[in-house]
């Protein structure tokens, strides 16, 4: 008898778990639910499109033709709207019913629309699919006048392709600083000075209040300014594409919670990537995490037990690393500190750096970084590895720009080192 395996959602996640089930699995029978016309692609790679770096097919997760078919793959268009775990069906929004072995949940995310009137107007776009990036191409020309909304991680991605289009770019961010979620307040407000520097308009703690129609559009701040736009682009935020979940036994809170094999509460039925909430063993806590090279470990795990080949997911690592029009910044771990823990800041705004390392006890928990690009791999290691820096804790403190110093006396005694050096080299 063939098994089926069925996964919703063609982006990473899902590829990467069918080529994982194929090559454990050569008999079986999977297919792929995906909700959009266009090959499996990464989002990602959307402002690589829109900054003119690559073209659609650049986009393309597999560019081989014929690769799906020949892992013999089935790549279904369409869109789940239920699911029945009880009876093991999935439902389509043609009406189709799929029924399946095991299941993986990978639809990834949805953008987030905030209750602004005339958010719906011609002229406003999110920056999330194909379909998207295609009508902001035709606006967003050189000299256009384009407005934003949000300065997270994935709107400074978008800052940076505009940017490079030429265009006369506001930003409007609610938070007091660009990317608040990823950087502390030195961090964001160094981020907010270098766009500024470089002729992006910046408000921070500032709301879009309304959009009027017409040509151009007229967008109305909470600070009483009126901004001019020929372009709206929406990048406040994302949120787990689980709706089709409702009235299923399916567990969710902010995204569907999985277990460290990332199997849901019901056996057979697995998530992974942005619309998982999964089991972080090293803070023993679930966490959604928007972040690819954790979408495909998570997807990697989950593919290899629906193979029926045991494995465990060893974390969900906190990693960001952004260039946002030539400055590098990241953000690793718990940036914002622990209870009880200690924390050093450097921070020289002249030369564009600043340095900031959290503690408990003598293992660094989490960084911020700005402007320190020859040590990414360094604090990704010492964060990643628990590594215990015994009395180095004390001389980072002193000197945060030891780093390197710490890392080899510490992590080498305990045969850690070899990641961090690879990655530096990189």
């Amino acid at each position: 008898m063939t098994v089926h395996h069925l996964i919703l959602g063609a982006g990473p996640t899902g590829v990467v778990a069918a080529e994982t089930i194929r090559k454990h699995r050569p008999q079986d029978a999977i297919t792929i639910v995906g909700d959009e016309p266009e090959p499996p692609y990464s989002r990602m790679a959307i402002p690589y499109l829109l900054a003119g770096s690559i073209g659609e097919a650049g986009t393309w997760l597999r560019k081989e033709p014929g690769h799906y078919e020949a892992l013999r793959i089935n790549l279904v268009r369409s869109r789940a709207t239920g699911l029945d775990a009880a009876s093991r069906m999935v439902t389509l929004d043609s009406g189709r019913q799929l029924g399946f072995d095991t299941l993986l949940i990978a639809t990834g995310s949805t953008p987030l629309h905030p209750p602004v009137p005339g958010i719906n107007l011609p002229g406003v776009h999110s920056c999330w699919t194909l379909e998207d990036a295609r009508r902001i191409a035709q606006l967003a020309v050189k000299g256009a006048r384009v407005l934003q909304m949000g300065a997270g991680f994935i709107g400074c991605i978008i800052l940076e392709a505009l940017a490079a289009r030429g265009v006369q770019l506001s930003v409007v961010e609610m938070g007091d600083r660009m990317v608040p979620r990823m950087m502390g307040p030195t961090a964001g407000a160094m981020i907010k000075e270098w766009c500024q520097q470089r002729g992006v308009q910046v408000f921070t703690g500032t709301r879009v209040e309304a959009i009027s129609p017409g040509a151009p559009l007229s967008v109305r701040l909470s600070n009483g300014e009126v901004v001019t736009a020929d372009l709206v682009i929406s990048a406040t935020g994302v949120k787990p594409a689980t709706g089709f979940l409702d009235g299923s036994t399916i567990r969710c809170k902010q995204g569907i919670l999985t277990d460290d094999r990332m199997q849901t509460n019901v056996a057979g039925i697995y998530a992974a990537g942005d619309c998982a909430e999964a089991f972080d063993r090293l803070t023993g806590r679930h966490v959604v995490s928007a972040i690819q090279p954790n979408a495909a470990e998570q997807a990697r795990v989950a593919a290899l037990n629906m193979a029926g080949l045991p494995a465990r997911l060893q974390g969900v690592p906190q990693i960001n690393v952004l260039d946002t029009l030539g400055l590098v910044s990241t953000s690793f771990g718990e940036w914002q500190g622990v209870p009880g823990g200690e924390q050093v800041e450097l921070t020289d705004r002249r030369a564009g750096r600043h340095l900031s390392l959290q503690f408990k006890d003598d293992v660094m928990v989490g960084c911020n970084s700005v402007g320190w690009t020859d040590h990414v791999g360094v604090l990704r290691g010492l964060v990643e590895g628990r590594v215990k820096l015994g009395a180095w804790k004390d001389r980072l403190k002193e000197d945060p720009t030891r780093l390197m110093e710490a890392y080899l006396a510490s992590a080498q005694a305990q045969g850690q080192w070899h990641g961090a050096l690879d990655d530096r080299r990189r």
